[in-house]
């Protein structure tokens, strides 16, 4: 299992500001680095996960917990 280098925890926050507090903590860690982010279900377990990718980083675990979900990203690697 890959540990975490931080942790995001927006659970309750709505889209799209739950995608851009995300994407500007990836973009504040090192290439490569992992990042735990706590979702709510519904539209930001959906959006964010895929909105990430989109952006060139690796989703790589989904995990119900307690009602809310946490997913584990690695940050792009720059070229």
């Amino acid at each position: 299992m890959n540990e975490p280098d931080a942790e995001l925890d927006l659970r309750g926050v709505i889209c799209p500001y739950n995608f851009v507090k995300t994407k500007l903590k990836l973009e504040a860690m090192e290439g490569g680095q992992v990042l735990a982010v706590l979702l709510d279900q519904g539209d930001p377990i959906q959006n964010v996960p895929h909105s990430v990718s989109n952006e060139g980083h690796s989703i790589l675990s989904q995990d119900l917990v307690k009602g809310s979900y946490r997913v584990l990203i690695r940050r792009r690697e720059e070229a």
